[in-house]
């Protein structure tokens, strides 16, 4: 059985209740293939609502996770307080968690098996800066946050976990990485899975791409073996450019 194709909205700090209502208007009506799974991820005051209005067929993901269940954590969001709202996702580890709120990258693998273990699913987010990239350090740097993941997890976890790989450099830049930019880079976190946790997982394990994606680019991107969908962000906020991105895999 092949990787089901997935397309996750980060709405990020974005919204209101009447874009809420537009959004999910849009999705209970839209059609898309089968073969393709939404997830949207708005932010943490309307999770309730948007999940209360949004049709069954469409997931709903909290855009962040503290490790610890209850206590004095104040700001935080617990996977229980999720749980409790029907909530079964959450990214973690995106690049403005990283770099705009100093989250390291060994906080984020023990984020993301604090949720496997409540039972949630992860979007798990990856990624390089510009510099980076242009000193050939793109490998050196996801392969390391990925082993913050994975060190925290047993094989059996990664059923629950989805790799999102943004390259920073494109993240709301509206620079584009190639679909072979994009291709080659997947390969080698597939690669880096079967060498590092195993084969199966590597051959199961969804790997999202993020990074400006729009209803332009979508469609050749989708068209790479390696590509099981998108992390979208900006166009994510806009109901009918969202379902073009949804109905370019078929």
């Amino acid at each position: 059985m092949g990787r089901k194709f997935l397309v996750g909205g980060n709405w990020k700090m974005n919204g209101s209740k009447q874009l809420a209502d537009t959004i999910v208007k849009a999705l209970n009506e839209g059609k898309w293939s089968d073969n393709v799974e939404v997830v949207i991820a708005p932010p943490a005051p309307y999770l309730s609502i948007v999940r209360s209005a949004l049709d069954a067929k469409v997931g709903v993901s909290a855009q962040n996770i503290y490790t610890e269940q209850k206590g004095a954590f104040t700001g935080e969001v617990s996977t229980e307080m999720l749980k409790d709202l029907d909530i079964k996702w959450t990214i973690i580890g995106h690049s403005e968690r990283r770099t705009i709120f100093g989250e390291s990258s060994d906080l984020i693998g023990k984020k993301v098996a604090a949720a496997v273990k409540a039972g949630l699913s992860v979007i798990a987010c990856v990624g390089e800066q510009e510099s980076e990239r242009e000193s050939g350090k793109t490998n050196e740097v996801v392969f390391g946050q990925l082993q913050a993941i994975a060190k925290y997890l047993q094989p059996a976890d990664w059923k629950n976990v989805v790799v999102a790989y943004e390259p920073v450099w494109a993240i709301g830049t509206g620079k584009v990485a190639t679909p072979q930019i994009a291709q080659d880079t997947h390969k080698d976190i597939r690669g880096w899975l079967a060498k590092n946790v195993s084969q199966e997982v590597a051959d199961a394990t969804r790997i999202l791409y993020g990074g400006s994606v729009g209803a332009k680019s979508a469609p050749e991107l989708q068209k790479e073996v390696d590509i099981d969908g998108f992390l979208v962000g900006g166009a994510s906020l806009k109901d009918q450019e969202f379902l073009q991105i949804i109905q370019a895999k078929n």
